[in-house]
């Protein structure tokens, strides 16, 4: 046994690029952290502020506590490895009866990231079932190394680019994984996965928190930044993050605004037009 998942989990894992479900809280503790984010969200204007909670973790402490989370990170580790960086994190809230939807597509498409040496661990703050819109994901598709993509740019696609993969997917071979408050997924940033829209009387709102190998290297610039989360990082591939000691800290805000000027000239390279909203 690993020191949250089982040993059978942690060998499956290279090969389906994928471990479901994992508990890491209490529901209880969920739900007062879905309470913290919505009160950040009312205070600022909507989820879609501030790209979508891209290094949201910089500015609210309720996100950097579920980024330093214990056990987020000891699930995150057995995957990875001891030393961890946060490269960034995405929110993922689909209202009720919302045609929002997420198309097939490999995160690792547009991020700049050298290796791929990086997770995903997505956690849910209110339930994400089948009729919510919980990601689906096509095991093994990890082994396929990047595939080609196309921009969209969809305005209902949660997506930054509306981008989809450029081949043909056999939604037979997909697996469903729902989650309930409190329980995350792990995913592989070369794993293809998608979700359909929230048919369901509830908001399905998830954080989407992108791990690191420190040896990872952004190769489409040299000012990206990342948080140490566990263990070291010998590399200095990353310029060091803070977490924020209170919300929405003056000094962390002029320093997110700098993050995520850059972070969007990653994520835009080459791309002709922009949606309606932006994300990490």
């Amino acid at each position: 046994m690993g020191k949250i998942l089982s040993e059978a989990q942690i060998a499956a894992y290279p090969d389906t690029g994928y471990v479901a479900p994992v508990r890491v809280m209490s529901e209880a503790d969920a739900a007062a952290y879905r309470k913290r984010f919505e009160a950040y969200e009312q205070a600022n204007g909507g989820w879609y502020e501030l790209s979508k909670g891209a290094k949201l973790y910089l500015l609210q402490t309720w996100a950097a506590e579920l980024v330093l989370h214990d056990k987020v990170l000891d699930a995150v580790e057995e995957v990875l490895g001891p030393d961890i960086l946060c490269w960034g994190c995405s929110l993922f809230v689909k209202d009720a009866k919302n045609p929002s939807f997420v198309t097939w597509h490999q995160d690792a498409t547009y991020w700049g990231l050298d290796k791929p040496d990086v997770v995903t661990a997505w956690i849910a703050l209110s339930p994400a079932t089948e009729i919510s819109g919980c990601m689906k994901i096509l095991p093994g598709s990890q082994k396929w190394n990047q595939v080609d993509h196309r921009d969209t740019l969809a305005k209902e696609n949660l997506l930054t680019r509306g981008q989809e993969l450029a081949v043909e997917v056999n939604e037979d071979e997909a697996v469903l994984m729902p989650l309930q408050p409190g329980e995350l997924s792990l995913h592989h940033v070369l794993a293809a996965h998608a979700s359909e829209p929230n048919r369901s009387d509830d908001r399905r709102i998830g954080i989407a928190i992108r791990y690191v190998a420190p040896h990872v290297r952004q190769i489409n610039g040299d000012k990206d930044t990342a948080l140490l989360c566990r263990g070291e990082d010998r590399y200095g591939n990353f310029l060091p993050e803070q977490a924020p000691a209170v919300d929405m800290d003056a000094a962390a805000l002029a320093e997110h605004a700098r993050i995520m000027a850059f972070r969007q000239e990653v994520l835009y390279k080459g791309v002709k037009g922009k949606p309606a909203h932006t994300d990490a």
